[in-house]
């Protein structure tokens, strides 16, 4: 048996007193991060030149800051030691050349904090979660979650337009059965609709951010009009963020269920291990990268496949899907103007099919050679 994880997310209704806590805790949890940061990122110009010194280097916890800072104390500290645990976590992706030095936590960013279970602190009761510091919290659990399943930790977080979710992470031991492959599909990204698999289907992606783009730049104008902190300007900022958060949730609800159902169909997904952020900044497809979520679905995608036993394939971002020939194998240049891809062969075909079958051929031949 294999221990699995597995989130739930659920809207949370605290009280007027457990919101002020909750809003402690986020400004708290960035200020210890924001303390360490600081103190590694001052030692860091100091020794790295001498990386022995710099490994011996004691760093500071928050228990250090709680002497100094007595208003440390009122909010969970399985919060703040999450939040050095964090910074570990950057700090050592930094030093293994995976990620730059870590940034500071700015109030316009993500308000969120985590803790853990220690001694039955979290408990689900009847509509309510008991949590640590807030007590008995108001939630809306529109799922079950299962009796076998063991409570880790929780996130907490709230939206730009005041919203609070909690975002309860679990464990579980369940035998995956390995799925003997016999159903593959390939997906060509497409930045117009989010994918074309090698049945020449399409997504059809609604571009929801790309609809409500005009109504967004009205309200943001008006924002733009108000007086910075006035009572109307945050009455709009929030009509904006409204309007923002109804677009992450459209976007969200559609890869849910697009991945659903490739992951139900398929015993195997084949895909292209493309860098988006690359691909957005050199053919300035911004706006078009953002909106259909190619990162959030293959994510969505991974572990649904992976929860039945079955597989999704990255194939390398390199292999000439675009430029070969589904038919005969001849590769050639394709123009991205070219939306349609003509062989000597005889083959037309629209360039997104024909590059879906030949993503599918190679995640079979990867799928041969791996057996």
């Amino acid at each position: 048996m294999a221990k699995q994880n597995k989130a739930y997310k659920f809207r949370l209704y605290p009280t007027d007193e457990q919101a002020l806590i909750i809003r402690k805790t986020f400004g708290c949890v960035r200020f210890v991060y924001n303390k360490m940061l600081a103190e590694r990122k001052g030692t860091y110009e100091l020794l790295k030149d001498d990386k022995d010194a710099l490994k011996k280097v004691k760093h500071p916890t928050p228990a250090k800051y709680k002497k100094e800072y007595e208003w440390l104390k009122e909010v969970d500290s399985l919060a703040l030691a999450n939040a050095q645990l964090n910074l570990d976590r950057a700090y050592k992706a930094f030093f293994k050349g995976m990620a730059k030095f870590p940034k500071f936590k700015s109030k316009r960013h993500k308000q969120s904090y985590t803790t853990n279970v220690v001694n039955g602190n979290i408990q689900l009761l009847d509509g309510h979660i008991k949590l640590p510091k807030l007590k008995m919290v108001k939630i809306k659990q529109h799922r079950e979650i299962p009796s076998e399943y063991n409570i880790k930790s929780c996130t907490l977080s709230m939206t730009a337009s005041g919203k609070y979710y909690i975002s309860i992470l679990t464990e579980y031991e369940k035998e995956i059965d390995h799925k003997e492959i016999e159903s593959v599909v390939g997906l060509d990204f497409a930045m117009d609709g989010l994918f074309v698999d090698s049945e020449g289907e399409k997504a059809n992606y609604p571009k929801f951010y790309r609809q409500m783009l005009e109504k967004l730049a009205k309200e943001q104008r008006k924002l733009s009009r108000k007086k910075k902190g006035s009572s109307n300007w945050n009455k709009q900022r929030i009509h904006v963020a409204k309007i923002q958060e109804k677009v992450a949730n459209q976007r969200k609800n559609f890869l849910h269920h697009k991945s659903k159902k490739l992951a139900t169909s398929y015993d195997a997904v084949v895909i292209e291990d493309l860098d988006m952020k690359g691909m957005s900044q050199a053919l300035k497809f911004g706006k078009s990268v953002a909106d259909n979520g190619w990162g959030m679905f293959t994510s969505f995608l991974q572990y649904k496949l992976k929860e039945q036993g079955k597989q999704l394939i990255k194939i390398d971002k390199w292999f000439p899907s675009t430029k070969t020939c589904s038919n005969c194998g001849s590769v050639k240049e394709v123009r991205l103007s070219e939306r349609t891809y003509q062989c000597t062969c005889g083959l037309s075909l629209h360039r997104d099919y024909n590059s879906a079958l030949n993503i599918k051929k190679e995640g079979i031949r990867l799928l041969s050679s791996a057996a």
